[in-house]
């Protein structure tokens, strides 16, 4: 790795930069001047709105994009396996740049496929590329040329293995302050060549702390509005997270990358058709997140279809003529629908529409006028909608769980065989509301609302799903998950050791199956690059005492410090150990278990010490509980008596506490008084 020349090879640099941002002003009153045009375009109706939509859509995300450097990286091609690219040079940046249609860029997309050497090419790779140069910018930057700092060159052609490149580490280094930054600068071969699976394949990244899986999965998110704009868009994309909080954390990255619009959800809010107002115990939300509920519902539900609802002859008069079906044959309608295990309400409708064809039938046998006009007489008439009703009655999602809560015989004829009597008798409401309109609903009551949605009509689905900290998912959740992307492809990311929820996942296999994509490919990364070796170092620890198969995770960083101090009282050891952490750059998240957090937090305020909470992203100083770290990153992480962690939570303490340990990202401070949860 050589510096990059001297001071005039950077002022060229500068100019070049300033080319760029004059170049992309250009775009954005080209884009807003696109738009007035557009409106005066002669077209028609549909095509009008839709050549308006897009032309406001561009304009939009063109004057929403951030501030920032308009590019990170050059590559300058050679000619001996270049192919195309022979003696060509790009600069790479987050967004394309142009200062007109017809002539080459000012600077290349990352997703475009010549950017892809920027990632790959190595000294026994080069790819045609002959050097290729990063550019360091000065931490915060929204892009003033004098912001550029320095160059590095990495003379791939010929055949000079790359040093540690400063420019690198320092990017991946800079003190976490505020929501997550992209990492288009940075992205490693491993996640790379996931950023650019197809988009027809679902990934599922088994990644250890600080591997990058939540930035990979977004930045694949990027890569497949960018490459496959059509596709995508047409079906939507949705990001899923765990929490407000880490969507709040994560909400940055998409539009920095030029993607606006991306929604972005917990799967709560996904399948939320009402506020949730009552709550679980932890023995009843354990059966309802049960993948044998699907089977409970699915009873419950097709309980009401019922053939023998079938009394007598359905007979209709109009004009003057009767049309009759003798029961037998209203019978074998409901049987034949029955069995092509349709949606519930799609199957309601077959029934009727068979039935008024039987009638057609018999009125074209004797010459009689049948018209759209006849066949919607048929299908209102009160002994057609009577029938209807009898055998495959409208229900609400809402009245079938109701229903089922409430016990007896309903939920014992939906449940035996498949739930055992305990457990049968934890879904049962201690204090039933008087009907499902009243009903308080828990957020488990949520997922199997959804279900049952899902068995009356199919929801509409997306193109791609990106679904992060996937292992603390429920079965019924992914189901939930797997129905919206029937058509679609996932990105899957996790880690098993952090998995909290009582139902977290052992294996990836057995969740992808929930997911509808068992054929899901599972690629582990396990280089870090956010955590430093010396922090990994006792959660490694922990994760030898945690019941799954996952490899250790490993840093490439050696850097960072570890402090593990035992203290008579652990509220003011975390004082001192945040007053210490003040004294370098960057945040500080002060973890500990959920009852020690006002008093943590109290004594930090009684000491002069400025505290926000998790929600104020960009605060210097955040107390948070354990329960809710999950996703979010420190520089300096204080971590309060690590056993009173792990007991908070029975059966999942030690993926709490394993959790709460690789949040930092320069600095950990294990502050207790009690005996560590972990070998030393």
């Amino acid at each position: 790795m050589r510096p990059a020349g001297t001071v005039p090879d950077l002022d060229a640099e500068r100019r070049f930069h300033d080319l760029c941002r004059s170049a992309l002003t250009a775009m954005v009153e080209g884009a807003d001047e696109q738009v007035v045009i557009g409106e005066n375009a002669s077209a028609s109706g549909a095509d009008a709105e839709v050549l308006g939509y897009e032309l406001r859509s561009r304009a939009k995300g063109l004057k929403e994009l951030p501030q920032a450097p308009s590019f990170f990286g050059r590559l300058d091609f050679g000619h001996a396996g270049a192919g195309d690219h022979a003696g060509q040079r790009y600069y790479i940046g987050r967004l394309r740049i142009s200062d007109h249609p017809a002539v080459p860029p000012l600077v290349v997309d990352w997703r475009a496929p010549v950017s892809r050497a920027f990632y790959q090419a190595s000294a026994s790779d080069p790819q045609g590329v002959d050097v290729r140069r990063r550019f360091g910018w000065a931490p915060g930057s929204v892009g003033d040329s004098a912001d550029l700092t320095g160059m590095e060159d990495e003379r791939l052609g010929a055949g000079e293995a790359a040093g540690a490149s400063r420019i690198l580490a320092g990017e991946i280094e800079r003190p976490r302050v505020g929501p997550m930054r992209d990492i288009a600068a940075t992205i490693q071969p491993e996640q790379d060549d996931l950023v650019r699976a197809s988009v027809g394949t679902s990934i599922c990244v088994q990644g250890a702390p600080g591997t990058g899986k939540t930035a990979v999965g977004l930045h694949r998110a990027a890569y497949l509005l960018y490459t496959f704009p059509q596709r995508i868009q047409r079906g939507g994309l949705l990001v899923l997270g765990p929490n407000r909080t880490f969507l709040s954390y994560i909400s940055a990255v998409l539009p920095a990358l030029g993607e606006n619009g991306v929604r972005q959800s917990t799967v709560e809010d996904l399948v939320a058709r009402g506020e949730v107002r009552g709550n679980d115990e932890e023995a009843a939300a354990v059966v309802k997140h049960d993948p044998r509920m699907a089977r409970v519902l699915r009873r419950a539900l097709y309980a009401r279809v019922s053939a023998r609802a079938v009394t007598d002859s359905l007979a209709v008069k109009d004009e003057g003529a009767w049309w009759r079906l003798p029961a037998e044959n209203l019978v074998r309608i409901v049987e034949q629908v029955r069995e092509e295990d349709l949606p519930y309400l799609v199957g309601r409708e077959r029934v009727r529409s068979r039935a008024v064809r039987a009638l057609q039938e018999q009125a074209e046998r004797r010459g009689g006028t049948v018209n759209r006009a006849w066949q919607q007489r048929m299908e209102r008439s009160r002994p057609m909608r009577a029938y209807v009703d009898a055998v495959w009655p409208k229900v609400r999602a809402e009245e079938v769980l109701y229903r089922l809560l409430l016990g007896g015989a309903e939920l014992r004829a939906a449940a035996d065989g498949v739930l055992a009597g305990e457990e049968q008798k934890a879904l049962v409401w201690d204090k039933p509301a008087r009907s499902y309109k009243s009903a308080r609903w828990s957020a488990a009551d949520l997922v199997l609302l959804d279900e049952i949605a899902g068995l009356l009509e199919h929801p509409e689905g997306y193109g791609h799903i990106v679904v992060d900290e996937a292992q603390d998912l429920s079965p019924m959740q992914a189901r939930a998950i797997a129905r919206r992307a029937v058509f679609g492809s996932l990105t899957v990311l996790g880690d098993l050791a952090q998995g909290t929820t009582p139902w977290a996942a052992r294996s990836w296999g057995e969740l992808l199956a929930h997911l509808g994509k068992p054929e899901a490919r599972v690629v582990p990364l396990t280089t870090g690059f956010r955590v430093p070796a010396a922090v990994l170092a006792p959660a490694n620890r922990v994760l030898e005492l945690i019941d799954v198969d996952v490899p250790a995770a490993r840093s490439l960083r050696s850097d960072g410090e570890l402090v593990v101090e035992r203290v008579a009282d652990v509220v003011s050891g975390a004082v001192g150990a945040v007053r210490r952490a003040l004294a370098y750059e960057g945040s500080v998240g002060v973890i500990a278990a959920e009852g020690d957090v006002e008093r943590v937090r109290g004594a930090l305020r009684a000491a002069g010490v400025g505290v926000a909470g998790v929600e104020e992203l960009g605060a210097r100083v955040t107390v948070l509980s354990a329960r809710v770290a999950k996703g979010l990153e420190y520089d300096h992480v204080v971590v309060v008596e690590p056993v009173a962690i792990v007991e908070g939570e029975v059966g999942r303490g030690l993926e709490r506490l394993y959790v709460v340990l690789t949040r930092a990202v320069s600095r950990l401070d294990v502050i207790h008084a009690r005996d560590l949860p972990f070998p030393p």
